[in-house]
């Protein structure tokens, strides 16, 4: 569709590919190109399932902090809310997804991979919430949608910390659905999409709104929260310190200021 996003489809599965490698790193634009994606494929009968994945080392890293395009300033002045509303859009949509989760998915990029219905890891798969080694509150809906998944215990030790958890954690937990060698991923996330594509579509699409429902209202008061959270602490020395700390690739050396 663009040249950062391609959609394939063959016998009733859709592939809706990122292409910004290595790290897949996500900005407004990319956000709504994958919903637009998403929405175009919801009235396309021969698209039951769909994978997402990317090109690259990581899944998504998600906003890129090394860069000026993705500087405090932008984010806090509307930015981030506007990737945001991409998001719930994301939400909202009604064909089952599968993540093939290569590498990392990191900050933003975890909140990109928690959308979908099911994560397909390998052993090199990394999760990381690092929201507060950038001195910032989580977003893209995390803190609505991990501990949905894996539990308000085991959600608060990777917010709070920023740990990273390995694709064999993340199946123990619940975070992955299916673990995979490397280069059987994305041949793994087809075929669960496959099976998914294989029961009856009306019935698939009626149960995924069930189990589902109230989802993408949620996401939308959450990012909303979030953000108003995240304005805030965009003006922090400890955030300026933090995308200091990640530029140089060292620790941060926060003062709560």
């Amino acid at each position: 569709m663009t040249n950062d996003v391609s959609v394939t489809l063959d016998q009733h599965v859709a592939v809706v590919e990122i292409h910004r490698p290595p790290h897949n790193h996500f900005d407004h634009q990319l956000i709504r190109r994958l919903a637009d994606a998403f929405e175009t494929l919801d009235d396309e009968p021969a698209c039951r399932a769909v994978v997402l994945a990317s090109e690259g080392k990581s899944f998504c890293a998600g906003a890129d902090f090394s860069q000026r395009s993705a500087s405090s300033e932008e984010l806090a002045s509307g930015a981030a809310s506007h990737i945001y509303k991409e998001a719930v859009r994301l939400f909202a949509c009604e064909k089952p997804v599968v993540a093939a989760i290569q590498g990392a998915a990191v900050g933003g990029g975890l909140g990109l991979a928690l959308l979908a219905d099911f994560r397909v890891v390998s052993p090199e798969t990394r999760f990381v919430a690092n929201f507060v080694k950038l001195g910032i509150h989580p977003g893209f809906a995390v803190t609505y949608t991990l501990p949905r998944l894996i539990g308000v215990q085991r959600a608060s030790l990777m917010l709070y910390t920023g740990r990273r958890i390995s694709g064999e954690e993340a199946v123990a937990w619940g975070l992955g659905d299916v673990l995979a060698p490397a280069d059987h991923l994305r041949d793994a996330a087809r075929e669960l999409a496959a099976e998914i594509a294989g029961g009856a579509p009306l019935a698939v699409r009626s149960t995924r709104a069930t189990m589902r429902r109230g989802l993408a209202d949620a996401v939308k008061a959450q990012t909303d929260h979030e953000f108003a959270e995240q304005s805030w602490l965009f003006q922090t020395e400890d955030h300026k310190e933090g995308v200091r700390a990640v530029r140089e690739k060292r620790p941060g050396r926060f003062n709560g200021k």
